[in-house]
C-alpha cells in the first residue's frame, strides 16, 4: 500500500511562488504515475497536473498551464509541483495521488487516482 505524504504548503502573497513535494515513505514512488489535485473550500476536488512514472509525459489543467510545473527526478526523489504567479483563486488544499493502472494517461478524473496524501493548505492572499 502506497502512502503518500505532501509538504510545502503555506501562505503566500499573490504573484509569489511555492513548491509542493510528494513522497512515499517506502520510496516506491518512482514506479507510479502521480497526479496533483486541489480542493478549494466548499468545492469539488479538481485536477491540477500529472506526470508519468518516467517523467516523460506531463499533463496540466488549463487554469495552471504556464504557471505550474510538475516534475520528478531520480528514483528516490519526490514528485514536485512548482507553483509560480500564484493567485487567490489557487487557494485550496492540495493533494497528490497515484494514478491507477489501466486508465488513460490523460485522465483528469479524481476517481482514476488513489492513495491520497493528507493535503497541505495553500493560501494566496491578494
Amino acid at each position: 500500500q502506497v502512502r503518500l505524504v505532501e509538504s510545502g504548503g503555506g501562505l503566500v502573497q499573490a504573484g509569489g511562488s511555492l513548491r509542493l513535494s510528494c513522497e512515499d515513505s517506502e520510496q516506491t514512488i518512482s514506479t507510479y504515475a502521480i497526479g496533483w489535485f486541489r480542493q478549494p473550500l466548499g468545492k469539488d476536488r479538481e485536477f491540477v497536473a500529472a506526470i508519468s512514472w518516467s517523467g516523460a509525459h506531463t499533463y496540466y489543467a488549463d487554469s495552471v498551464k504556464g504557471r505550474f510545473t510538475i516534475s520528478r527526478g531520480n528514483a528516490r526523489d519526490p514528485v514536485y509541483l512548482q507553483m509560480n504567479s500564484l493567485q487567490p483563486e489557487d487557494t485550496a488544499v492540495y493533494y497528490c495521488a497515484v494514478r491507477h493502472l489501466g486508465v488513460p494517461q490523460t485522465t483528469k478524473a479524481a476517481t482514476d487516482f488513489g492513495s491520497w496524501g493528507q493535503g497541505p493548505q495553500v493560501t494566496v492572499s491578494s
